[in-house]
């Protein structure tokens, strides 16, 4: 036997001993072979041979059994080593089946016209997983090196490549695509997920995201035709004028088109900005100091860095209102009115607005409910809004849009399915229809805002501008943007939403969220505790029939539970569907109350948000019941975004937390909980901090009197 076929023989006897199941082994081997013997390989295989020896059979087995999928927002996830990592090969793979996709689909156009690259902050420098004393391929790898490693497939394949010298935000790329008349472009970003990961969005010569059928049609060049990759040596590729930097020129128009959406001259409030270590410092700083704006940067986390090093949980996502903790502090010292933050890719904002002397989380549906609301009376005051105009959102993101738009007139796409490349391909239709001018915003829940038709994909600079001009209007009539809010929410009632989500990693993980969009959609569900269903939505069911793709059936896999109105609500309903880019399963519930007046507006909010409470989580224990999880009650109060195997490890240990109390040394106290917590990696005790108080009562680091 070859020492190959031993090492394969290895690993089966070491999957055999996983709860997977054996489709799923046998790809992972198959995989696994390959790259154990396979030239181009050659320099992963003395890590591959470690984790063997080390076996570590999940791990394994998640990099290997499959190629990284092509979700609702491209191929996103680890780095590492395997075809189901970010790395090298994977992102090469992918440039030589989007080369020849694009050849196919342009001709001779394609490498005339070419496409467009741009990268972000991100570097993988995670220490532990791999051999840390053997030269390892992926350590340090970062947006630059992926960009030149796709370059070197495109430049092969005769296809001209325009790259940014530097980091750039992703709706800078979208812009760049359309002024520089591309066929296609790429963005090497991870947008907010956490510093372990990476990934290559792809967009269309509209500057959107691809959608079914042509993205299947890639996933099918992709995983299918691709024979040989094409690689010709960067320096080369330049020489020979298939690789250009792009000029400052494309910069100064973006910006340009970015400060023409302006609606306000008003600019009194004084603005802390928190990059959250991302590309906003060259799109969204720079256009809030040039309109004018008292905007000033907050130093923790305006240097640009893939580690996130100053963000809690190192998760840079304006949607986690942790994400703001390291930047009250600052904004308080300079007396701030608004605090604006953004991802990575600076395509997310984030916003808390200060009221009442503190400062309050605006969550993206109250993003999207105050600029549309503003926006619209802005046009209406223009004389440029009429019955033509069109408001766009997904279907998930909040129903006052729409109440909103009905109100002024005007029309609301407004149920689209997840994801911003559905706004952007019904802006193409507008604009095909010579009515461009009709597009009023764009607006998706998860902190996601285009003001204007420069781009195809949701741009915080935008948005943060309109925000901005917003509060200082309002303050200049003595009120804030939650001010703001609570009139509009009393005119059509509190429309109270919240998303969560189990996070379910590895392979076994997506049997389970399978299981749970099977058993949801195949068995008739009366209620959820004491919730009665009204009506269940199947987005499978509808047109178009058959579905136009294996990508369209994924997109459409969401199911709605319209729920029987209690008292005081107009609708109830939630939302399941599995994340295209992340393993996890996605709730989104709403809960929309009827107007009242201004003085009960916060015992309106108290009982709509109780309504949610319940409902969360009666549907959430049905959820864990299908998978055959007792979850503890307490287990709602840890951090949401921790895997679920996480959360139950946490209540595993506790009993042993609540232990070391008995040691007497502060310092060993401290480092034996940091032990017993590293598996939660960043901050841990703040992600399990509120589970512990409620049953000892008072936190960790107090019970255990380990001071702050």
């Amino acid at each position: 036997m070859s020492e190959t076929a031993a090492i394969i023989e290895q690993v089966r006897a070491g999957f055999k001993s996983l709860d997977v199941s054996v489709e799923h082994q046998i790809e992972a081997l198959k995989w696994l072979e390959m790259w154990l013997t396979d030239d181009s390989f050659r320099d992963y295989v003395p890590q591959i041979k470690y984790l063997i020896e080390s076996e570590k059979w999940d791990f394994l087995l998640d990099a290997f059994y499959q190629v990284i999928p092509f979700g609702t927002g491209g191929r996103r996830g680890l780095v590492g080593i395997g075809p189901n990592r970010i790395n090298p090969w994977t992102i090469q793979a992918s440039a030589q089946g989007h080369a020849q996709y694009l050849i196919n689909q342009y001709g001779k156009e394609a490498k005339e016209r070419g496409v467009v690259l741009a990268y972000d902050v991100r570097e993988y420098t995670q220490k532990g997983v791999y051999d840390d004393s053997l030269e390892n391929p992926i350590m340090n790898l970062d947006g630059p090196q992926l960009a030149e490693a796709a370059a070197e497939v495109y430049a092969a394949n005769s296809i001209k490549v325009h790259v940014f010298d530097g980091a750039r935000s992703t709706p800078e790329l979208s812009f760049a695509i359309r002024h520089l008349n591309a066929v296609s472009g790429d963005m090497f970003s991870a947008s907010h997920n956490l510093p372990t990961d990476n990934g290559k969005k792809v967009y269309d010569q509209y500057g959107g995201q691809l959608i079914p059928p042509d993205d299947q049609i890639l996933v099918d060049e992709v995983t299918n035709n691709v024979e040989e990759i094409k690689i010709m040596d960067f320096d080369e590729a330049k020489e020979k004028g298939l690789v250009v930097y792009i000029a400052e020129e494309v910069d100064r128009a973006f910006m340009e088109a970015i400060y023409n959406m302006s609606l306000s001259e008003e600019r009194g409030i004084k603005i802390s900005y928190a990059p959250l270590h991302g590309t906003g410092l060259s799109s969204i700083y720079p256009a809030l100091q040039n309109l004018g704006f008292d905007v000033t940067l907050d130093a923790q986390t305006s240097n640009p860095s893939g580690d996130f090093e100053n963000v809690t949980f190192n998760i840079p996502n304006p949607e986690v209102i942790e994400s703001f903790e390291t930047s009250i502090s600052f904004a308080e010292e300079i007396k701030a009115d608004l605090i604006i933050s953004s991802d990575p890719d600076a395509d997310r904002i984030g916003v808390m607005a200060r009221h009442n002397n503190s400062y309050e989380f605006v969550n993206g549906n109250e993003i999207g409910i105050v600029l549309t609301n503003y926006v619209i009376s802005k046009y209406k005051d223009k004389g440029i809004l009429n019955t033509n105009s069109v408001v766009i959102k997904t279907g998930v993101t909040t129903s006052l849009i729409e109440g909103i738009a009905q109100e002024n007139n005007i029309h609301c796409i407004g149920a689209l399915l997840v994801g911003f490349k559905y706004i952007g391909d019904e802006m193409n239709k507008l604009e095909n229809d010579n009515r461009i001018q009709d597009f009023v915003i764009g607006a998706e829940e998860s902190h996601g805002i285009l003001t204007g038709d420069y781009c195809r994909d949701k741009d915080a600079a935008g948005a943060a501008v309109w925000i901005a001009e917003l509060a200082a209007e309002l303050k200049k009539d003595g009120k804030t943007l939650i001010d703001y809010l609570d009139e509009i929410y009393c005119r059509y009632g509190y429309c109270h939403n919240y998303l969560t989500e189990i996070r379910l990693l590895g392979a076994k993980g997506m049997e389970q969220i399978a299981d749970i969009m099977t058993h949801l959609r195949d068995n008739p569900v009366e209620s959820f505790g004491e919730f009665d269903v009204q009506e269940k939505l199947d987005r499978w069911e509808g047109e178009p029939q058959p579905h136009l793709s294996i990508t369209d059936t994924a997109s459409r896999n969401v199911l709605i539970f319209k729920i029987d109105r209690l008292p005081d609500t107009k609708t109830i309903k939630v939302t399941v569907r599995p994340s295209g880019t992340e393993p996890k399963i996605k709730m989104y519930f709403e809960v929309y109350g009827e107007p009242c007046d201004l003085k009960n507006i916060d015992a309106e909010k108290q009982k709509i948000v109780e309504i949610r409470t319940r409902l969360e989580r009666a549907f959430m224990l049905s959820c864990y019941k299908i998978l055959g999880v007792d979850f503890p009650e307490r287990g709602f109060l840890l951090f949401w975004q921790l895997p679920l195997n996480d959360k139950l490890k946490y209540f595993e240990i506790e009993k042993e937390i609540v232990h070391l109390k008995n040691i007497q040394e502060q310092e060993t106290r401290k480092k034996e909980l940091y032990k017993l917590l590293e598996f939660l990696g960043a901050d841990p005790i703040e992600k399990v901090n509120d589970a512990f108080k409620e049953k000892y009562k008072e936190g960790i680091n107090e019970f255990l009197d380990l001071g702050r």
